[in-house]
């Protein structure tokens, strides 16, 4: 995809958020009725926000984006068409010229989170976003944080920089420069995320070492990361949605997010991100106890 096609890409997805903002927006603060989609076992929140929004986006989707395929957190997944997709950029041309272009939609994948931070939306907290990302193969090309209640737009896509819109105004975000563990400020949503020994271990190696620890954010944590306001999020449990639209917001302004291993962050599961290389490196070598 060159620059102008994932420009046009970008532009839509900032779209397509802005017009679902107002169905958020209109549950929020309000009475509104909670499933538990955890049952017994644990609570995991849902509400016709989650759903509507999320409806709303794949409808879009798949109008202007035919063939794409779609991973959401509350409908899953919806298998791609490529020959679809193909034939929709060269309509009017050959069918050869079609066939030909259907590889490079081969694996192209919007993510949505509907509302990444339900707990914190149906607590009336405004640390919930909705995101939007897209993704080829693994890499995450651009992705998308909007939330409503504060009028603010987080997006990024590869080699264009992370930007924040507010008012109608836009501005680059770069991270933070800080490069010392003992100067840092560390984010993590809940104390919950690390309830296995191992990975309590990990963590309390690290947040025993910043300056400050503050639980809550959600996604709206890895946006003031990417705008240089705190160093480290440190989260476990992640899926896909929770991360991907996030992955270029941080590393277009400048940050570093990986699994614990130093790998790709975007299959989810236990999440490092950093405001700069030299601060990741030195909290994966905490976390792994080699430090």
């Amino acid at each position: 995809m060159n620059d102008d096609e994932l420009r046009e890409h970008l532009d839509s997805a900032v779209d397509l958020l802005a017009r679902a903002a107002p169905i958020a927006l209109q549950y929020f603060r309000e009475p509104i009725e909670v499933e538990n989609k955890g049952g017994d076992t644990y609570f995991d929140p849902v509400t016709r926000a989650d759903r509507e929004v999320e409806e709303f986006l794949r409808a879009e989707l798949s109008r202007r984006f035919p063939g794409y395929a779609i991973l959401g957190e509350e409908g899953g997944e919806q298998a791609g068409d490529p020959a679809l997709a193909a034939a929709e950029e060269v309509s009017g041309k050959n069918s050869a010229l079609a066939a030909r272009a259907a590889g490079r939609f081969s694996k192209l994948r919007w993510v949505i989170d509907p509302i990444d931070g339900t707990r914190a939306y149906i607590s009336g907290v405004p640390a919930w976003g909705i995101l939007l990302g897209l993704q080829d193969g693994a890499d995450c090309l651009l992705g998308v944080m909007q939330q409503p209640y504060t009028g603010e737009t987080f997006f990024a896509s590869r080699g264009q920089g992370a930007w924040l819109r507010r008012q109608g105004e836009a501005r680059q975000m770069r991270s933070c420069a800080n490069t010392r563990i003992k100067d840092a400020v560390l984010y993590s949503t809940h104390p919950e995320m690390f309830a296995e020994q191992s990975a309590a271990a990990a963590y309390r190696r690290v947040a025993g070492a910043v300056r400050l620890t503050r639980y809550g954010g959600d996604c709206y944590s890895y946006c003031l990361l990417a705008m240089g306001q705190i160093d480290l999020v440190i989260e476990n449990g992640l899926q896909p949605y929770d991360i991907v639209p996030l992955i270029p917001i941080i590393e277009e302004s400048g940050g570093r997010v990986t699994n614990l291993e130093g790998g790709t962050a975007e299959r989810g599961g236990f999440v490092v991100a950093a405001g700069n290389a030299q601060l990741h490196e030195a909290a994966i070598e905490l976390l792994n106890g080699n430090a």
